[in-house]
């Protein structure tokens, strides 16, 4: 076989692996997102920010355990209903749909691996994700303000 005919087939190899290789590589958990210190009265949250479209696409998913004092906080530019779902997300989660001053708007536990979608109760620009069970546990309820540096500034 000729150099040409062999730098050919790995082209083509190349090529045809491509369409499998990607999504593999896209069904990683985000691990190295920003992250912001939050507080709920003295309980210290450390939660990566999730800012960007693709973070919020992507959010918890393909995680198999996440430590109990941490948590991913969705950002989003205007206060809107937001609606979130499990495919692809492992572990239980409770949602938090967090008001522009920190007050806990609803909480909606939400089932691994499920399209079910759970809302919050008026438009927020955040949503707390934590492992299923923290809110409960720390008698964390609907109107409950957290602290941090996202629910300081203006808007």
């Amino acid at each position: 076989m000729s150099l040409r005919s062999m730098s050919f087939l790995a082209l083509l190899a190349s090529a045809l692996l491509l369409p499998v290789a990607a999504p593999l590589a896209q069904e990683q958990p985000q691990m190295n997102l920003q992250r912001v210190r939050l507080n709920a009265g003295m309980y210290q949250i450390d939660a990566q920010l999730a800012t960007a479209p693709a973070e919020h696409q992507t959010g918890l998913m393909y995680r198999e355990a996440m430590p109990q004092q941490e948590g991913m906080l969705f950002v989003f530019a205007q206060p809107s209903v937001q609606c979130f779902w499990m495919k692809n997300t492992l572990i239980p989660l409770t949602a938090a749909f967090v008001a522009d001053d920190g007050r806990i708007v609803n909480l909606a536990d939400m089932k691994p691996r499920t399209l079910e979608s759970h809302c919050s109760d008026e438009p927020v620009r955040f949503v707390l994700e934590m492992n299923q069970g923290w809110f409960a546990r720390k008698n964390i309820k609907k109107g409950y303000k957290l602290g941090g540096a996202p629910f300081q500034t203006p808007r």
